[in-house]
């Protein structure tokens, strides 16, 4: 286990090199700047000495002129040096969370279905936003101040030491003793901000739920039941941020006891050697100017380490899910499939979600331009048929062949080109019309998404819209009627131009006058394509070449509506239930 997770420690460190190499240019000047501030910061307690010596105790007139010039320098020194390193450091920072979103972006976008199943949108949402604003916490706030902070203790250490080195040694041995508790601490806060990440996600995954279905809480009269829940969930984080707070604000105290200290040592110390004539004043101001400026970079450090624990917590959500491999995966030299009409035949298909059988022993084809109608009850696996075609899920058993080649062995991409799916639920994105239509074919001419929207029936009420072709339609297309919605699907698959299209009760949710209408848009779609249709009104298939009846994931009755008819078996039920008893399936 522990080699396991050395193993991904090391991944997910390398990871992160990559990112940071990628700006290491401006990190060096910002390292460089850094130094400069160090030296600065420094140089401040170094000139205390020969103030209280040269100026107050000497009336050295000639220092009176060159010490304030010299404080004007080093502090215009240091606050170019500290604009610099903020400017360069953030850069870094900035660019590291943003290509890490790319990366997990891209990564959630290449899993497969199964896979977002299994995921709330609203944690998924959270993972982007809330848990990488974290990292950049970490990457731009603590990782900048830490080696800041370094820089000055080194530089503050080296003043203190030529000073005195015993006083020194005295001085600075309160820090390795703060340690264990900091350590400890920090390891406290990692463990409740990863809490505190969850729940912020389950908060993001309340409100996508109840925002996109606010209709339904309305309809229902539950805005109080969903304030109820609400509050429980923010008194929760509450809590958590609360534990935070406990923990991360517990460093603060720590290091200002061990401080005083080593604070109180110093007076102890250098003031008798003062009386004993061993040092100058000037000495002892200096020394203890260095001292308390060097608390205030351990002090700061301590924090940082919280903020660095937390951005860690982060990190492992983040990573995560970057490290999460597909179920999905292409061969090394796969096959392109062609443009072109195509067979699809299933060969012994057996499919399963998890350990629940959803298919077995499927057997068959469809034959170029031929269109197969799925019907059966609900559950009982048409739509788990037709998402093993693009892929979206592997065959457990068996093969899925286009042309007489498995598609496991075809170049994923090629074989999503040549199929256009229209789905129940139109899927439509915050958009205007015309990106809608072309979405997937963004270099479709005007002529070509019209053609498209006039084959659609989605023309003639595009141009009653406002702004016509360029209306936006808003979020899942919610200006729009359930029709329209769906006439724009049916544009958008037609633009495509796929030689194989599946439709997954494509009218099923339409009032007669929609469906109609859809109807009509759907033959022009299916014109020369091998089309599976899945359908529960029987009477929207009766254009089908062959029906084909799913029960309990098995093919149960093949044929012609006719054919089926004459056998009394399941498709007769099913007709039975809806035309004698006006039944839904």
């Amino acid at each position: 286990m522990k080699q396991i997770d050395k193993t991904i420690i090391k991944a997910r460190n390398q990871h992160l090199f990559t990112l940071v190499k990628g700006s290491w240019v401006k990190l060096l000047i910002a390292m460089i700047c850094m130094l400069i501030q160090a030296g600065a910061t420094s140089s401040i307690p170094f000139l205390i000495k020969p103030v209280v010596d040269d100026i107050f105790i000497n009336k050295d007139a000639g220092m009176l002129k060159l010490i304030p010039l010299a404080v004007i320098l080093v502090y215009f020194i240091l606050g170019a040096a500290m604009y610099g390193q903020e400017y360069f450091m953030s850069y870094v920072g900035q660019d590291i969370i943003r290509r890490l979103r790319n990366s997990i972006y891209s990564k959630i976008s290449e899993l497969p279905i199964s896979f977002f199943h299994k995921e709330t949108t609203g944690v998924l949402m959270s993972r982007i936003t809330n848990d990488v604003n974290i990292i950049k916490a970490m990457v731009s706030t603590a990782v900048t101040g830490a080696l800041r902070d370094v820089f000055t203790i080194i530089g503050l250490t080296s003043v203190i030491f030529y000073r005195d080195w015993k006083m020194a040694a005295f001085a600075i041995i309160v820090i390795p003793i703060a340690f264990f508790p900091i350590v400890k601490i920090g390891k406290r806060v990692r463990k409740i901000s990863t809490g505190t990440q969850e729940a912020v996600g389950e908060l993001n995954s309340f409100l996508h739920e109840t925002f996109t279905g606010n209709i339904i809480v309305k309809a229902f009269g539950m805005e109080d039941y969903e304030n109820r829940r609400f509050m429980e969930k923010t008194k929760a984080l509450f809590k958590l941020e609360l534990k935070s707070v406990k923990a991360k604000e517990l460093t603060s105290p720590v290091m200002e006891f061990l401080g005083g200290i080593g604070v109180a040592f110093v007076i102890w110390y250098g003031g008798s050697q003062v009386i004993a004539g061993a040092s100058t004043p000037g000495t002892f101001f200096s020394f203890m100017g260095a001292v308390l400026m060097l608390y205030g970079p351990v002090k700061k450090l301590s924090k940082l380490n919280n903020v660095m624990q937390a951005g860690l917590a982060g990190a492992d959500r983040v990573f995560e899910i970057i490290e999460k491999k597909t179920d999905i995966k292409e061969i090394a030299n796969p096959v392109i499939i062609k443009q072109g009409s195509h067979d699809v035949s299933f060969e012994n298909v057996s499919f399963k979600y998890g350990d629940v059988m959803a298919l077995k022993d499927i057997n068959l084809r469809a034959h170029a331009g031929e269109v197969i109608a799925l019907v059966g009850m609900s559950g009982g696996g048409k739509t788990s048929l037709v998402n093993l075609i693009p892929r979206f899920y592997d065959v457990w058993k068996g093969a899925l062949l286009i042309d007489g080649t498995d598609i496991k062995n075809a170049s994923i991409a090629s074989l999503r080109e040549q199929i256009a799916i229209v789905t129940q639920s139109p899927i439509l994105f915050n958009d205007t019309i015309r990106n809608n239509i072309a979405y997937g074919n963004h270099n479709a001419s005007e002529e070509d998404i019209e053609k498209a929207a006039r084959a659609a029936y989605a023309y003639d009420f595009i141009q009653r819209l406002p702004k016509k072709i360029d209306t936006s339609i808003g979020e899942l297309g919610n200006r729009l009627s359930g029709g329209e919605r769906q006439r724009i699907c049916i544009a958008r698959a037609l633009l495509k131009d796929a030689p194989i299209l599946i439709l997954d009760e494509a009218t099923s949710s339409l009032d007669t006058e929609s469906e109609m209408l859809v109807q009509k848009a759907l033959e022009n779609l299916m014109k020369g394509r091998t089309t599976f249709v899945i359908a529960h009104r029987l009477s929207t298939i009766s254009y089908a070449d062959r029906i084909v009846v799913i029960v309990g994931g098995r093919i149960v009755e093949e044929g012609t509506h006719k054919e089926l008819i004459a056998k009394q078996g399941e498709y007769h039920k099913l007709y039975q239930m809806q035309f004698n008893n006006h039944s839904s399936i």
